[in-house]
């Protein structure tokens, strides 16, 4: 496995939980509010569609884009441990989810993995291609 495999694997994580929101927002509605809590108007559903091109955006990006070790860690870091906070919340303390908002937690948890292992595995790749072809922190001449 690549760094460039974990690099996908956040791509789908974001595309496909964001495309789920994007396509069929009044699903992703019922299924993650409780019922005290459901919305169901055109109002939720434009923002959570709104959640779901962003998340979509984002995983093009990130296909699209060549990450470096920081880019892992910060994706890694920051698209996930703000959600753990925020689901937590949500789920545990206000009550105001069900049980299928855990998908989310299952994609934050994949988003954290391949981030620290993207970040860990890119560090590796890039020493590896440094000793290979040659540069100053090498040691090897250029």
């Amino acid at each position: 496995m690549k760094a460039l495999h974990l690099q996908r694997g956040l791509a789908f994580i974001f595309f496909s939980l964001g495309g789920w929101c994007l396509v069929d927002p009044i699903t992703v509605e019922k299924l993650v509010m409780r019922p005290e809590f459901y919305v169901g108007n055109s109002t939720s559903a434009l923002f959570i569609g709104c959640f779901g091109a962003q998340a979509v955006l984002v995983s093009l990006v990130m296909w699209t884009s060549i990450f470096k070790p920081v880019t892992f860690l910060v994706f890694g870091v920051f698209g996930s441990v703000p959600f753990f906070a925020f689901n937590y919340y949500f789920y545990f303390e206000a009550k105001m989810f069900t049980e299928w908002m855990l998908l989310d937690f299952v994609g934050n948890t994949g988003i954290l993995i391949c981030g620290l292992l993207g970040y860990r595995m890119s560090k590796l790749e890039l020493e590896v291609n440094n000793l290979m072809h040659g540069t100053p922190e090498s040691g090897v001449p250029v």
